[in-house]
């Protein structure tokens, strides 16, 4: 599901009179439907990196990144816009919308995009809020004026409110309260079991011994090692 071959990526600074900084070389990376793969590596290693270049926000320098049928490194910017709607969802770390719209509604947005019934997609949100114990007093306001924990978690309900094939995480359980981290964990396995492709960043060693299937340390890919 998720194919990645060759991947290279380098960093110009235009500040700093075009200095060009390598920061990965040759990544290779596979994952079935169904799997889950830890990235891991100190700090400053390239997991977050990784997967932004999976995701579309950064380009790369070489290689390729088959998502499904999609090469993402060569797609067209309006073929990355289809992958996201359709096939490839991203749980990062920090929730941005736009002010103002409800929390309900943020929530249900990835099912509204692909044509879903207003109703059904509602339903399938407050479903997922409920389970995330975001208190029914707080569906119809905005998100922007949540606690941290609170953002994070509507941002996993929107995460998971389509059924993506494939998935990134980043940092999924970071600052949970243990009730809230076995409901996120359960929602993996969820997701694992109907068949998604899911990479993650997991600093919480528990959670990723318990839901991924194997770990890629990303050092192995910085180009003094790759070289």
């Amino acid at each position: 599901m998720i194919e990645i071959e060759n991947l290279s990526k380098s960093f110009t600074l235009h500040n700093q009179g075009g200095a060009v900084i390598p920061v990965m070389a040759g990544a290779h990376l596979h994952v079935g439907p169904g799997d889950c793969v830890a990235l891991t590596g100190s700090s400053g290693a390239g997991k977050s990196t990784l997967m932004r270049m999976i995701y579309g926000n950064y380009r790369a320098n070489a290689g390729r990144i088959l998502v499904g049928e999609t090469d993402v490194a060569r797609a067209a910017p309006r073929d990355i816009i289809q992958l996201r709607r359709h096939t490839l969802g991203y749980v990062s770390q920090f929730l941005r919308v736009v002010p103002r719209v409800p929390t309900r509604d943020v929530v249900a947005e990835p099912l509204l995009i692909l044509g879903t019934p207003r109703e059904a997609a509602l339903a399938r949100a407050e479903a997922l809020l409920a389970r995330l114990n975001i208190p029914e007093r707080l569906w119809s306001l905005s998100p922007t004026t949540f606690s941290g924990g609170e953002q994070q978690r509507v941002n996993i309900a929107r995460g998971f409110a389509h059924a993506f094939p494939a998935l990134l995480l980043d940092e999924p359980t970071a600052s949970l309260d243990a009730t809230n981290r076995e409901v996120v964990l359960t929602l993996i396995e969820e997701a694992k079991a109907r068949g998604a492709a899911i990479i993650g960043i997991f600093h919480d060693e528990a959670a990723r011994a318990r839901v991924c299937d194997r770990e890629v340390d990303v050092t192995a890919f910085t180009p003094a090692r790759a070289a």
